[in-house]
């Protein structure tokens, strides 16, 4: 990843969407050349010299002190996000780990795998921030069969089946929706990891072969991924729209446990209960972990 063009995409982008109205400044004339705020004017909101914030905004944070970092968030109205991306990007700059220094990661503990083999209700799974499916349960792999299905290189990985299998239009019914989650997850982590090898493997892989990733990608939009409701049309069950919680792994950094529930007596709760049902007459596959 190249981190100095991902500064000044981000906070470029970031300024755009910022009205002179919106920050409380007056708009001075009517012909604005720039979508949103000038650079002097996010420079005046952050009390730094607009020399210095050009400087930024091309590129160079790594001698951005924290409270510099805040006053530009703060005068561009960053959400949590996009604050947390802000300070990532900067992080990258000042480590840059020697070449060769990263060591694979080994194989995740068996505990895991027994903790989501003891979640009998609720298909969850393990996923690392490429958005790869580390390990499974077999309420999990039932409800994400087109992936395991589809013939795609493993481990399973959401984005490759959401962007380059056609089943994948049709397993996400809220495209839009799920497409900007899935592009805004992995600029998060290109943030977070820039000299990931892999990750900017795949994210050329995207680039490359879909189109509409392409033009999502260029948004530069992050966001995190706690809670929520998100939809699917199992080839089996039908549409089914599952509540979702994801909670990272302290001992694990850069995993997250995700676990998809309903509430009972509603038609996602029964859905769940024929998926179950509808897994037990397969009976194929024992939950898997991505090395398999």
């Amino acid at each position: 990843m190249d981190t100095a063009h991902d500064i000044r995409e981000f906070l470029a982008t970031r300024r755009a969407k910022i009205t002179p109205q919106q920050a409380g400044l007056p708009a001075f004339g009517g012909n604005r050349r720039v979508p949103g705020l000038r650079r002097e004017e996010v420079a005046l909101l952050a009390g730094v010299s607009i020399d210095y914030y050009v400087r930024l905004e091309r590129g160079h944070l790594a001698g951005a002190s924290e409270e510099v970092l805040d006053a530009v968030a703060n005068a561009l109205q960053l959400d949590e996000a996009e604050r947390s991306h802000l300070y990532d990007l900067a992080a990258a700059q000042r480590t840059r780990p020697a070449r060769g220094s990263k060591k694979p990661r080994g194989p995740l503990p068996a505990s895991i795998q027994r903790v989501l083999d003891s979640m009998t209700e609720s298909p969850a799974f393990v996923r690392n921030g490429r958005l790869d499916i580390l390990a499974i349960n077999r309420l999990g792999r039932a409800l994400y069969a087109p992936l395991f299905t589809s013939g795609t290189p493993r481990p399973v990985n959401i984005a490759r089946f959401q962007f380059l299998d056609p089943a994948g239009r049709e397993f996400f019914p809220d495209w839009d929706a799920s497409l900007n989650t899935t592009v805004s997850l992995l600029r998060t982590e290109a943030g977070r990891a820039p000299h990931d090898a892999e990750l900017t493997g795949l994210i050329g892989e995207l680039v490359t072969r879909s189109d509409e990733f392409r033009i999502a990608w260029a948004k530069h939009n992050v966001r995190l991924h706690h809670t929520g409701r998100k939809p699917f049309c199992h080839p089996e069950i039908g549409e089914i729209v599952l509540d979702f919680d994801a909670m990272a792994l302290p001992a694990q950094p850069g995993l997250t446990l995700t676990a998809y529930s309903a509430e009972p007596g509603t038609a996602a709760h029964d859905g769940l209960r024929l998926l179950s049902a509808w897994a037990a007459t397969e009976d194929t596959h024992p939950a898997v972990r991505a090395a398999d």
